[in-house]
């Protein structure tokens, strides 16, 4: 059978390369969404704009995700896909160099909406990763790609302060846009074609997401738990960087690029979970994520509460512990849901996201909010009642699946 119609594979699935490249070119992706966050300062004090006028970059950049995810990787059901990809990559590629080069705020607002929407890029490769792979390795190899893309979220923001700090934040976009360049060659060599077997209109198609999140119990369960995971992830990421900047702490960009980078060894969790996942420990690797971020939250309170080096280790051990908790998490989640049907995956793994990153904008619109009122404590108590709800909505599934049984 060709390798452009819809099949499930059949052998040991993708080899060490193609799924590295997958990585890469998933971390490289998803990274450009971050980006601005270290910067809003510098940008906004070149087009003369006060931080809160600013923020609306920010909240650009997370609009244009969610309305790629809803709107453009559905069409990874409809349409061949690896045209699909090469074509949003290409449009990555020109909107980070409209940012780069925009001469005024509004021109570099509208530049970050696009770059949301074509960042999308990301969640178009990950349901061809998942095709590609055999049933019993599934979720170690979406795992491993999940682990590039983990990756380029933490590697983002210290290398977009330290790019920004020594050559100004135009040369972060122009630096990505010659990265995505390269992602985009890695991707014309590596994708297979995949043309999905279908009978939709892109209506029909749109159309069929509300009914997808209305009648697929899987998905209304794992998307609630990341939802609430990833926003807690967000709020920490976003709030103690807040914190730090602050005395006693203070830190320089040197200092500051160090702690966001600290968390990346959360991501090695992922190819671990992936392979329980595989085993048949889905609920064990949920669990434990959900547990792993709710100590990661009691951390954060008792290091607020301490002070000097101790609190900043135990920021430090709690960033790792909440990337781990949240990645372990979202592996688990689309290793369930990518075990439905194929014909169906990219809607499934654009709702799954389109609720996780819902979750991630309101994470990030509480950090102002909870720095101000409480600095620490407050963060801690949001991200300890997310962990909690999201372990008790845990429970009630598993206690339903016990009586249906």
């Amino acid at each position: 059978m060709s390798s452009s119609s819809e099949h499930p594979a059949r052998d040991s699935g993708p080899g060490g390369w193609l799924i590295f490249s997958f990585a890469v070119a998933c971390g490289v992706t998803v990274a450009n969404i971050y980006y601005a966050q270290p910067l809003v300062g510098p940008i906004s004090e070149s087009f003369g704009l006060d931080l809160s006028s600013a923020g609306i970059m920010l909240t650009m950049v997370m609009f244009g995700y969610v309305l790629g995810l809803l709107f453009l990787v559905p069409l990874g059901d409809l349409v061949e896909n690896k045209r699909l990809i090469l074509i949003t990559l290409g449009s990555l590629i020109v909107s980070l160099l409209i940012a780069a080069a925009a001469p005024t705020a509004a021109i570099f607002i509208a530049s970050t909406l696009l770059l949301g929407i074509a960042a999308v890029g990301t969640q178009m490769i990950l349901p061809v990763v998942a095709h590609l792979a055999p049933e019993e390795r599934r979720g170690q190899i979406v795992g491993t790609v999940m682990s590039g893309l983990l990756f380029g979220i933490l590697l983002s923001r210290p290398l977009a302060t330290m790019v920004a700090g020594s050559f100004g934040w135009r040369a972060v976009f122009v630096m990505s846009a010659v990265l995505m360049c390269g992602v985009f060659v890695l991707m014309v060599i590596a994708l297979p074609r995949r043309q999905p077997k279908h009978e939709l209109t892109y209506a029909t198609l749109i159309h069929s997401l509300w009914d997808l999140m209305l009648t697929t119990r899987v998905l209304q369960q794992r998307s609630a738990y990341q939802c609430l995971l990833y926003g807690s992830f967000s709020l920490f990421w976003t709030a103690m960087p807040l914190v730090l900047d602050q005395p006693p702490f203070s830190f320089g960009h040197i200092a500051m690029s160090a702690f966001l980078l600290s968390g990346a060894g959360g991501a090695l969790v992922a190819p671990l979970a992936g392979r329980l996942a595989d085993r048949g420990r889905g609920d064990l690797v949920t669990v434990t994520a959900m547990l792993l971020v709710l100590v990661s939250f009691v951390l954060t309170w008792i290091g607020g509460h301490t002070g000097g080096a101790t609190a900043v280790t135990l920021f430090v051990i709690a960033g790792i512990l909440i990337d781990a908790g949240t990645q372990g998490n979202v592996v688990a989640g689309q290793r369930a849901i990518y075990a439905l049907a194929g014909n169906i995956r990219s809607r499934l793994n654009a709702l799954f996201l389109a609720c996780a990153f819902f979750g991630g904008a309101i994470g990030s619109g509480f950090s102002g909010f909870a720095v101000a009122s409480g600095g620490t404590s407050m963060i801690a108590l949001i991200g300890i009642g997310a962990s909690l709800i999201a372990l008790a909505l845990f429970g009630l599934e598993v206690a339903s699946r016990k009586k249906v049984a």
